[in-house]
């Protein structure tokens, strides 16, 4: 859209008439849904709760040392960001992402054709 030199004064205060309704709006969807930062800490029934898992699996889990966790005293902490991150490093490649004609190892990941 353009505007003349004449209309820019006025175009400007529509666009932030429409900016401070935009804050306003994201002002009041933050109060009415507040999210907790990525770097809190997180018991063990909340991690349980966050990766849908049960509170033993996760006990599990940490005793075989599979999954990050922070411990103090007897009491066990989950990162939010670390626990995110352990789940996006078990993603299994598509079949698009692994390329054709090489052979896979158990012991050593992708062996090339020979």
């Amino acid at each position: 859209m353009k505007y003349t030199f004449e209309e820019l004064p006025q175009a400007i205060s529509t666009l932030h008439e429409k900016v401070d309704c935009i804050k306003d709006l994201l002002l009041e969807n933050r109060s009415q849904n507040p999210q907790r930062p990525r770097d809190d800490l997180l018991t063990i029934r909340q991690a349980a709760e966050f990766l849908s898992l049960s509170v033993p699996t996760l006990y599990t889990k940490v005793s075989r040392k599979e999954i990050p966790v922070n411990k103090r005293g007897k009491r066990l902490y989950f990162s939010i960001a670390e626990l995110s991150e352990w789940v996006k490093l078990g993603r299994k490649k598509t079949t698009e992402e692994i390329q054709p004609g090489t052979i896979h190892s158990p012991t050593n990941g992708i062996i090339p054709p020979t």
